[in-house]
């Protein structure tokens, strides 16, 4: 770690124990007395009577030269007191903060001593995760995981400083809520002082924050734990945070300049650069060009449309109604097998089948097409694909036919599997994707399903519809997309009783059920609730794609397992009887061959 790695805070002036931090000592300390406390990163043997030992906390390394006799070892906690001095010529490692320079004399002091760890923490041996997260407190002394939530506390900082710059207040909101019938699943926690009811862990602040706008706050954050019990992936955890925001009489257009001056912010505590225009399209659009709603912008491989191409074709196959396809830039050298397991891929998302189709130059300097099935295809419609694509010499198209939904979907994964580039590499491609449908299909029971939440504002254009064509009902929500994550969602509110009341009926939710659980939601917009509006950033995807990172496990101190274990603690545990009958719960015989999940 340097002296000031881009985005982490400035070292504090050391107190106690030490004069200094072991990464900010260089040539101006020369033939200073300093002491240092850390942890022993590597020893190493010189002759019987001389060692030396690195130390590191989390500034970084520095070399002291020992007395060999001492008893150190890896992870030894130490204090060592010594004269800094210029290492001798030719043992100086630039490569190092401060490979410069050394601690000689040195007086060692062991504060601690640490068993064999299970791993080493020198930033080049690869660990198996789960151990990683079996011994966490470990791992987290490790270079990476200090720079990333060092990292994360700057981002937090920078992002609570913006809304406060914008004027709102910070307004913290309850952790155990009333069971809501939302779309997402929700822990439960009983209570022990009226049995069989309970509580629930917020998946956001949603009601509060919009009550606290009835109240008169008129601009609201948060940087919020909510909880949320869905299956976990790489960007999504049992618990997250996020930056949550709720501003009154406002439009689509402020909240969004809002949360684009947070995400500059943090943009800019990181590395010092602002990000790129963040560019606007709407939910049709985002999923037409790119297959998806979370579009990654930094490459192109567009889906493009040969409806028109091919409206007059004898080919069967392509007598769908929609026809779609990709070029892969240089793809057109893949081979058989390649191409096979493409098709294989392609049905396994969905589809019926998938036509590929190298582009090839002719003699004369014009693209043609090579493919199993070219031969039932006119040369209009070869050339149609050709132009329409773009395709050059040694490029791969990849054509689905289906409903539009299929293609799109499966199109669409496609080219972020061909075209996907690491978080860490290129550009930071922002994109708002707006105009979401209001609702995003039926369930079993033959309810609509609320695209985002129900309290969504629809469209003013579309009300009139939400009874007799809900699915073309358009909503004022919007989507943050960053390089194909989505960052978070948002939307104005519906603040009028009436329009609550026939979106809850359009979403199959009883009037009774309306009455027992939003009750308190809907009396409130009787006593004047303004026209108001919000967003939540997700701050654990944030900050890992701006620190380089796949997971989000590695920017969060304690995270679970993708199976929701806690490997360190072994959570999650039964509990005891007793306590089980103190919460009103009956205790269940104990599940037979279930191991602590710590002991592997």
């Amino acid at each position: 770690m340097t002296k000031q790695s881009g985005g982490i805070a400035p070292t504090p002036t050391p107190v106690g124990m030490r004069s200094h931090y072991c990464g900010t000592l260089g040539i101006d300390e020369i033939g200073q007395t300093v002491s240092v406390c850390g942890w022993v990163a590597h020893r190493r043997e010189h002759g019987e009577h001389l060692a030396f030992v690195d130390i590191r906390d989390h500034t970084g390394l520095v070399q002291c030269v020992i007395d060999g006799t001492h008893a150190l070892r890896a992870e030894y906690v130490v204090r060592i007191t010594g004269t800094v001095r210029s290492r001798p010529e030719g043992t100086r490692n630039l490569a190092l903060e401060t490979g410069e320079i050394e601690i000689g004399d040195c007086q060692v002091e062991i504060l601690n001593a640490s068993e064999p760890p299970p791993f080493v923490l020198d930033g080049h041996s690869e660990t198996d995760e789960a151990v990683r997260l079996r011994y966490r407190y470990i791992d987290l002394r490790s270079e990476k995981m200090q720079r990333n939530l060092r990292l994360r506390a700057t981002i937090s900082n920078a992002l609570r400083s913006s809304m406060v710059s914008q004027g709102f207040t910070e307004i913290e909101t309850p952790l155990l809520w009333t069971p809501t019938p939302e779309g997402a699943r929700e822990f439960a926690v009983p209570s022990r002082l009226q049995h069989g009811s309970f509580y629930v862990l917020p998946q956001s602040p949603q009601i509060a924050k919009q009550l606290a706008m009835v109240g008169g706050f008129d601009r609201y954050f948060q940087i919020a734990r909510c909880l949320r019990d869905e299956d976990l992936r790489a960007d999504r955890q049992f618990e997250f945070t996020q930056l949550d925001i709720e501003a009154s009489f406002v439009s689509e257009t402020d909240i969004r300049r809002f949360v684009a001056s947070a995400v500059a912010a943090a943009t800019w505590a990181v590395d010092g650069q602002p990000p790129d225009e963040i560019v606007e399209m709407t939910w049709a659009e985002a999923r037409d060009r790119f297959g998806t709603d979370k579009p990654d912008l930094r490459f192109g491989m567009e889906l493009v449309d040969l409806g028109n191409v091919v409206a007059e074709t004898a080919f069967n196959a392509f007598r769908a109604p929609c026809v779609k396809a990709i070029r892969v830039a240089g793809g057109g050298g893949s081979g058989r097998s390649r191409l096979d397991a493409l098709v294989d891929r392609a049905k396994s998302l969905g589809a019926k089948g998938l036509v590929w189709m190298r582009a090839v130059a002719l003699s004369e300097g014009t693209i043609d097409l090579e493919s199993p099935v070219a031969k039932f295809l006119s040369d209009a419609e070869r050339l149609g694909i050709v132009q329409s694509t773009g395709a050059l010499n040694g490029d791969l198209i990849l054509i689905v036919a289906d409903s539009h939904e299929i293609v799109c979907s499966v199109l669409g994964q496609l080219r972020v599997e061909l075209g996907r580039m690491p978080v860490h590499e290129g550009a930071r491609r922002f994109c708002w994707v707006i105009d979401f449908p209001m609702f995003e299909g039926f369930d079993d029971e033959g309810n609509l399903i609320a695209a985002h939440h129900p309290f969504t504002m629809p469209h003013p254009d579309d009300i009139e519809r939400l009874t007799d064509d809900p699915l073309s009902v358009r909503a004022l929500s919007y989507d943050l997309v960053l390089n194909g994550w989505e960052l978070g969602s948002g939307s104005i509110r519906i603040h009028r009783e009436d329009i609550q009341s026939l979106v809850f009926a359009a979403l199959g939710i009883s009037e009774e059920e309306v009455n027992a659980r939003f009750g308190f939601l809907l009396g409130a917009f009787k006593y004047g609730a303004p026209p108001h509006g919000g967003f939540a950033v997700g701050l654990d995807r944030l900050v890992a794609i701006l620190a380089g990172e796949e997971n989000i496990r590695e920017v969060i101190a304690f995270p679970k397992t993708q199976s929701g274990t806690d490997l360190m603690t072994g959570a999650p545990r039964p509990i005891a009887a007793r306590h089980m009958r103190e919460l009103g719960i009956r205790p269940s015989a104990p599940a037979k061959g279930v191991a602590d999940p710590r002991n592997g």
